[in-house]
């Protein structure tokens, strides 16, 4: 059986205790512990851990524990757990690139199952929490119409992820890699969106983005 190699780091003992008891018998081997956010970015440059399971508000910020470490081992899956299930931080942690959001009252039974999905390449969200994440994507649809030429069709709530991160600057592999899909379907929606905007290319959509942003 292939070992996993997973870094915790939270300042609760009785937390790092659970996660250990939960991956006993696992393939998931706990490589390091520490207690805060610092110790957990010098810790992960150092062993490379497959996945990276951090409390949000351990000392030093979880989240920006969760910044530098993608940045710097961007194969490193980013899995936030946490007793918060406060929108700002659940949509902070999304955008510092975390795969999974677990609460720390999450059935322990649960977690290896979860972590094996993220290796595959899910997002690990609660149920309670999805519906939030939906919300907001649909809130960002409503609120960002771009007036095709001739009334033709809108972009979907995908193409328009898909086109804001293209205008961001992100390649093909990086937009995969963040909306957790593979980069034939990035492709697939790049097309389209071409084709829905009515231009020639990539940067002739980013351009259109940009007039309507402005």
């Amino acid at each position: 059986m292939t070992h996993h190699k997973i870094l915790i780091a939270d300042d609760h003992p009785a937390t790092r205790a659970g996660v250990r008891a939960a991956l006993e018998g696992s393939k998931f081997t706990i490589c390091a512990e520490e207690a805060d956010a610092m110790s957990a970015i010098d810790a992960a440059l150092e062993v490379n851990p497959d996945i990276c399971l951090l409390d949000i508000h351990m000392p030093g910020n979880g989240i920006v524990a969760a910044k530098e470490i993608r940045s710097a081992l961007p194969r490193c899956a980013i899995v936030m757990l946490t007793v918060s299930g406060n929108d700002d931080d659940l949509f902070a942690a999304l955008r510092a690139g975390a795969q999974g959001y677990l609460l720390k009252d999450t059935d322990p039974a649960r977690l290896p199952h979860a972590l094996d999905g993220i290796l595959a390449g899910e997002a690990a969200l609660p149920r309670t929490l999805v519906a939030r994440v939906l919300e907001e994507f649909r809130g960002r649809a409503s609120r960002r119409r771009l007036p095709i030429r001739h009334g033709g069709p809108e972009l979907t709530p995908r193409e328009w992820e898909v086109l804001e991160l293209m205008g961001e600057g992100f390649s093909t592999a990086e937009i995969a890699e963040r909306l957790f899909i593979s980069a034939v379907t990035v492709r697939t929606h790049v097309a389209a969106i071409l084709r829905k905007l009515q231009v020639a290319d990539r940067k002739a959509a980013i351009s259109l983005l940009q007039h309507v942003a402005d």
